[in-house]
């Protein structure tokens, strides 16, 4: 990134992914409002406890990879109040949960009430033996955006505190030999892309702090086959699509090119990456969608409710056109493959 992207202009504009840092983490910052991520948008931890009780299986899994090691770490990056990260611990077995040693890492405060078992990080921990699991992490990682000028040049987005955009200087340097490569944009003026070089950096940090076990990113995602022509950069407010306002007042986020995220400097010698759908993923860690007999209804009615609301919960975690088309990359360190 430039000296001018990360800075301000005479007119107060920014790049994107200052502005965004700002807003989202800064003093008064959209993440640090009391009411937290879920007061405003709805992730698959939100949607339902089968998504918690899912990743307790894969560590679960992880840990019988590992040889059942002692502690066994769970790290939930970008941890919000610390939903996921406390539903993984109540749904683990007794003898693996006894073994566990569970982080939050999110730069909001600790939230109030959280179990004293977990520890409450700013930053990935030194050393890891067990799983780090990403959920929506990677899209709040600001990014910068560029844009095709009149005359074909890729220049960065500025923006100003109200939303109001200029463009910029040149893309160059590492942003521009990333936008080549992952992102290209081609010269048709308009046409937009983010530049999602700090979230390679951040995955492969958070990768890099495990000694063995398996890091996992789940995200709004897209691969360089089918990147959108003006971007993805957007606003959450009260559970409503809105303007990317950098203000404070509304979640900024865009979708993740997670092929990009995967391709880690070859010299770390890890095993190669997964790439698969959460539909695939979920099922493939036991997730059963399909409505119980009608039969039940007439034998067990309670159970067959219950049953009915589960499956309609598990439904939606993998249902195509929403949270089921969301991409897992699944990076194993130090074990066979990718546990799935």
């Amino acid at each position: 990134m430039t000296d001018e992207a990360t800075r301000e202009t005479a007119d107060g504009a920014s790049g994107w992914r200052t502005a965004t840092e700002a807003a989202l983490y800064g003093p008064g910052g959209f993440y640090r409002r009391p009411e937290g991520p879920a007061g405003h948008f709805r992730t698959s931890v939100h949607a339902s406890r089968l998504f918690a009780e899912a990743v307790a299986e894969l560590l679960c899994r992880v840990d019988e990879a590992l040889g059942r090691p002692e502690p066994l770490d769970f790290v939930d990056m970008g941890a919000g109040r610390g939903e996921l990260v406390t539903g993984v611990l109540a749904a683990l077995p007794a003898d693996v949960a006894a073994r566990a040693r569970a982080y939050a890492v999110d730069l909001a405060d600790r939230p109030p009430g959280l179990p004293d078992r977990i520890t409450w990080l700013t930053e990935v921990p030194r050393t890891v033996t067990g799983l780090l699991f990403a959920n929506e992490w990677l899209d709040n990682v600001p990014v910068d955006v560029a844009e095709v000028d009149p005359a074909g040049v890729h220049r960065l987005v500025h923006v100003l505190r109200d939303g109001t955009e200029l463009l910029g200087e040149r893309v160059w340097g590492a942003d521009a030999e990333w936008l080549a490569r992952w992102w290209p944009l081609g010269a048709e003026p308009g046409l937009r892309a983010e530049i999602g070089l700090p979230r390679d950096r951040a995955w492969a940090s958070a990768v890099t702090s495990i000694q063995r076990g398996l890091a996992v990113a789940v995200d709004y995602a897209h691969t360089v086959a089918a990147r959108p022509p003006f971007g993805t950069l957007t606003g959450f407010r009260a559970g409503r699509p809105t303007a990317p306002v950098p203000d404070g007042s509304c979640d900024i986020t865009a979708h993740v090119a997670l092929d990009a995220c995967a391709a880690l400097d070859p010299a770390l010698r890890l095993p190669e990456p997964l790439l698969c759908t959460q539909r695939d993923a979920l099922r493939a860690l036991g997730l059963i969608s399909a409505r119980p007999p009608l039969t039940l209804a007439s034998t067990h009615p309670a159970a067959y409710v219950r049953a009915l609301a589960t499956a309609g919960e598990a439904a939606e975690l993998v249902a195509p056109g929403g949270l089921g088309d969301f991409g897992w990359l699944l990076q194993p360190v130090g074990v066979k493959d990718a546990l799935l």
